[in-house]
């Protein structure tokens, strides 16, 4: 999920982080209603009168609640990674492969794998599982047809999807979602979807939105960058407004929902324990800048990943003490930035030594990670313009920029180059945000 320098695939390429712990409650049939007001960062006016921290009820534990009776009498496979959690920390395969009243037959590991040891862009293959005796199926980078093969194959007839996200379009988790959502139409199967919190919270979408013609795998349908959404929201919207189109019709789907959650709840305020949904995610303050610092992806610059605190702490060789300084004078919100040395252990100038910055959050509320990413590009290709570089995965002659995939779109790039005020290339996307908030605000559940 955390994207690499690695080649990728074409357009299709690597991969980014996924994460947030989550929770879920039963389907209810309805949608709320939501006010997502059309402003630049389209915020969700609606406020719930919940002002203190307290418990979220998971999709999983509303499932066990319930006797798991929407599983009844079916064949079940499970996609899910680490992040599939009771409140406890039993994990779900665990837990519901031992109960007679479920019949697991099967996992699905994404991208970094079921157990999570894989790095970004890798997954940890078929296998069968030690601990519980079932056939893990690897569905990394599958989608279709292939796909549709797999959950075949596997002799399931309900997929039951629980995997925790981080808010972000370009981290994989959803779009995994939505490749199995496709490929459970093609093979004739059922998803639920296990509902859990967006560790961003839910009040607003903001950043831009992917265009037609930028469909990758940090990418497969046109919402805005933060999305705002949970996954069980996300899987109502992907149902109803792309899978027709993608796939002839929608999947059998059910959402088990959480209970308890409420759409200004984020930053640990749900009570539920942090597992890392991916290597490179190890806190919650690491999900709040992820949407901004992991747009060094698309540059030559290092993300942090092989440091203790990666996308908080950034840089590169060609870096000095000048980064630093010219983002503490913005004054970001929400953010404190201060100067940092480092050598990564892997990934990208492994072992060399490196100047950037350290970014901590000390109002995660305040914070417009996109706003953020944008400053530091604006920074990077202003103060190191010999040095500074996209990361092209075509061609000089017929270049693909990364940074576009990751943005969805060439408006972030070019305002960039063209010096523009960060202000003015986040203002670029108001009029796509407005139309995708009033998409988005249908499929709100909470």
């Amino acid at each position: 999920m955390d994207t690499d320098n690695r080649p990728s695939f074409g357009r299709r390429g690597a991969l980014i982080g996924a994460a947030g712990l989550a929770s879920a409650g039963l389907a209810t049939a309805g949608l709320a209603a939501a006010g997502s007001a059309p402003t630049a960062r389209a915020d969700d006016k609606r406020r719930s009168p919940r002002t203190h921290p307290g418990r979220v009820r998971s999709g999983l534990q509303r499932l066990a609640d319930h006797g798991y009776r929407e599983l009844a009498g079916e064949k079940v496979g499970i996609l899910t990674n680490p992040t599939g959690v009771f409140d406890d920390l039993q994990h779900e395969v665990d837990v519901l492969q031992a109960d007679p009243r479920v019949m697991v037959t099967a996992v699905f590991g994404p991208e970094h794998g079921f157990r999570g040891t894989a790095q970004a862009n890798d997954s940890e293959g078929s296998f069968v599982d030690d601990k519980t005796g079932l056939t893990v199926y690897d569905t990394f980078e599958l989608s279709g047809r292939p796909l549709a093969d797999v959950l075949q194959r596997s002799g399931v007839d309900t997929v039951l999807f629980d995997i925790a996200d981080v808010g972000a379009r370009f981290y994989t988790y959803i779009w995994t979602l939505f490749d199995t959502m496709a490929a459970a139409v093609l093979a004739g199967k059922r998803v639920v979807v296990l509902d859990r919190p967006n560790p961003l919270g839910g009040r607003r979408a903001s950043g831009p939105v992917m265009r037609p013609g930028y469909e990758t795998f940090v990418g497969r349908a046109p919402i805005s960058l933060v999305h705002g959404m949970t996954v069980g929201e996300l899987a109502t919207l992907f149902n109803a407004e792309f899978l027709p189109e993608r796939v002839g019709g929608p999947v059998d789907l059910t959402v088990i929902e959480m209970d308890g959650w409420w759409r200004d709840c984020g930053y640990g305020e749900d009570g539920l324990p942090w597992v890392l949904p991916s290597p490179n995610m190890p806190t919650l303050e690491t999900a709040i800048v992820y949407p901004g610092s992991c747009l060094l992806s698309g540059t030559n610059l290092s993300q942090g990943r092989g440091t203790t605190r990666p996308f908080q702490i950034v840089g590169a060789p060609f870096v000095d003490h000048r980064l630093a300084a010219e983002l503490a004078a913005r004054r970001l919100d929400g953010l404190a930035v201060r100067e940092a040395y480092f050598a990564p252990t892997f990934s990208t100038y492994s072992g060399e030594n490196c100047v950037g910055i350290d970014v901590a959050v000390t109002d995660w509320r305040a914070v417009d990670a996109v706003a953020y990413g944008v400053a530091l590009l604006s920074a990077l290709r202003h103060l190191y313009p010999q040095d500074f570089r996209w990361r092209n995965e075509g061609t000089e002659d017929d270049p693909q920029f990364w940074i576009d995939n990751l943005t969805g779109s060439p408006l972030v790039r070019e305002g960039v180059d063209a010096g523009h005020p960060v202000e003015r290339i986040v203002a670029s996307w108001t009029t796509e945000l407005h139309r995708f908030a009033a998409v988005r605000r249908r499929y709100l559940r909470y």
